[in-house]
């Protein structure tokens, strides 16, 4: 609908006039709203109410019969537009022939990769892990929205001091080793505690630090077959403990980049530029307060690859690999300034890769208790707050469903990842988000639940009404919408193209959510108002019918774009 405004405005106006529609908040400010004049007054030497007043003449005058209820003027110089019924009922009818309508084609043939989750091996899957999934796989799907092809990936780290530090623990608490025929959750429980007190251990006793610090050299070297033993189960235990929590999550990785393989071409581009890298006591650094930054190692010392050597050989191999448009990494905030250093480097050293990497840091998720810690192994796993709001979720889901306990229990385990992904995302991804219960799992209001029961009960509707009168009845018709909440939720659904399109030029998925939830509150309030199935009138029946089958549609989508599963039935 933007797109067709655009057109008409600007072949009244003049190709040229940059023009910028945006949707107002409150609908007494119009469907649309421009505030052009006031940006191109002072060129034309005319003050922006009376040129918004020139300009609202010539498109009265110009705009297609029939298409405008009517355009005014409002100070300090906005142009506010609102649609006739019949337009809104002609676009309506044209969105529903579009199945896959809300995607566009701005990246169509690109090809993008998108870098998120990253856990290391013998440590837990923690709820940081879980907040870089969620955002990650909502950036990933709105990529896709846009055309683009995408590849996910992921980059672990499987050397360093935290693998060290496990496997000292691991050959400490060799008593209590699990066999190998348990789950992978009870293996990945022993390696988080083991990891732990290595942890502990290396900052408190010497012997155990230098112990710590020969078995990380013997891991690179691969230089003791007991340490590889332990090295190598540990690792397998670890990946197959991901898989199991990707697949509940959503996810599909298409790369792989363990750290021990980029590990040699990122020593190799630093050495091999000395008048940007150099030496202090032993080791090869970046000197980045030459650049506004700060210093940091890249060869330490021991002639060992740190983080940020072996991430200038990851993003070196990606764009090796693939011919990248775009290669978006996602992070927490907490290394916001490693990676503006590592940016730079990247900048000097690999600038055609820089100029097509961008990193968007998120912010910590919280739980009223406070922020959690692997370091000391006080850890909040990923899969405990999931099985916490799944056990939440299933009083309140028995109480409305008619489902048997099967069904029941895979419904309560999608509305738990929706609850979750959706308190996430509806947030900007910079902020730090504190998960609340309460609102979180409300059937209520602003939350994933609420989303789930909207379209279900919308889905209830049409699928009562194929019963009673046949299937595909109600069609593509939308000839007989004419009260005000049918039509409020008619120009909701024609804004989700737009939605859909600014949160991919932003990377933020939190407009959709957004979005969805002023979308669902008008679709309950329209099934709530507005008899369906006991409309006596054939034709305002089958409009109503085509309504909602529309709005289930589009809520669907978007919730796929989020990451959420919608459901057919509670």
């Amino acid at each position: 609908m933007k797109a067709t405004l655009l057109a008409i405005l600007k072949k009244a106006w003049g190709e040229k006039t940059p023009i910028e529609l945006s949707i107002p908040d409150d609908p007494q400010f119009g469907h649309y709203a421009t505030n052009v004049a006031m940006r191109i007054a002072h060129a034309h030497g005319k003050k922006p109410l009376d040129l918004a007043e020139e300009l609202r003449e010539s498109l009265v005058r110009k705009a297609p019969a029939d298409f405008f209820e009517r355009v005014e003027v409002a100070a300090p110089g906005f142009i506010n537009f609102w649609l006739t019924d019949d337009t809104i009922r002609k676009a309506l009818a044209e969105a529903s022939r579009h199945e896959s309508f809300g995607s566009n084609h701005a990246n169509k043939g690109s090809l993008m990769m998108v870098e998120f989750t990253d856990p290391n091996p013998f440590k837990l899957f923690h709820i940081g892990h879980l907040m870089s999934n969620t955002i990650g796989e909502s950036f990933a799907r709105l990529c896709e929205a846009s055309g683009a092809r995408v590849r996910r990936a992921n980059y672990y780290g499987d050397v360093g001091l935290h693998i060290a530090k496990s496997l000292w623990g691991m050959q400490e608490l060799a008593s209590e080793m699990p066999p190998g025929d348990v789950s992978p959750n009870i293996k990945m429980e022993f390696l988080g505690k083991a990891y732990a007190l290595g942890s502990k251990a290396y900052e408190e006793r010497e012997d155990a630090k230098g112990a710590i610090t020969e078995i990380n050299k013997k891991i690179y070297e691969r230089s003791d077959g007991a340490v590889n033993t332990l090295y190598d189960m540990g690792l397998a235990w670890s990946l197959a403990y991901f898989e199991t929590v990707y697949k509940r999550l959503g996810t599909k990785f298409d790369d792989y980049f363990p750290e021990s393989s980029v590990s040699g071409e990122g020593m190799d581009l630093v050495r091999a530029r000395k008048d940007i890298f150099i030496e202090s006591d032993g080791a090869i650094v970046f000197p980045g307060e030459h650049y506004g930054l700060h210093t940091r190692v890249f060869i330490n010392s021991q002639g060992l690859p740190t983080y940020e050597a072996k991430e200038l050989g990851l993003n070196k191999r990606k764009f090796e690999l693939y011919p990248l448009a775009l290669s978006i990494i996602v992070t927490g905030n907490e290394v916001k300034d490693y990676f503006n250093v590592l940016l730079k480097t990247m900048e000097l050293v690999l600038p055609e890769v820089a100029e097509k990497t961008k990193h968007m840091p998120h912010g910590m998720l919280r739980l009223p208790s406070g922020k959690m810690s692997s370091r000391t192994g006080d850890v909040i796993t990923a899969e405990a707050l999931l099985d916490n709001v799944k056990k939440e979720l299933a009083a309140r889901v028995s109480e409305r469903s008619t489902l048997d306990e099967q069904d029941r229990e895979a419904v309560t385990e999608a509305m738990a990842i929706g609850a979750i992904k959706y308190s996430i995302l509806k947030q900007n991804p910079g902020q730090d988000i504190v998960f609340d219960f309460d609102t979180s799992l409300s059937f209520e209001g602003d939350s994933g639940p609420y989303l789930h029961y909207t379209y279900a009960r919308l889905q209830s509707i049409v699928r009562k009404a194929e019963n009673e009168f046949g299937a595909g009845h109600g069609g593509k018709n939308f000839s007989a919408l004419d009260s005000a909440i049918e039509l409020s939720l008619a120009r909701k659904i024609l804004d989700f193209p737009d939605v859909v399109s600014l949160a991919q030029e932003r990377f933020a998925p939190s407009g959709v959510a957004a979005y969805l939830y002023r979308l669902a509150a008008l679709a309950n309030k329209f099934y709530e108002t507005m008899p369906v199935l006991k409309e006596e009138n054939k034709e305002r029946r089958e409009a109503r019918l085509a309504l909602a089958s529309l709005a289930a549609r589009t809520l669907r989508f978007g919730m796929s774009l989020l990451g959420i599963t919608a459901l057919e039935k509670i």
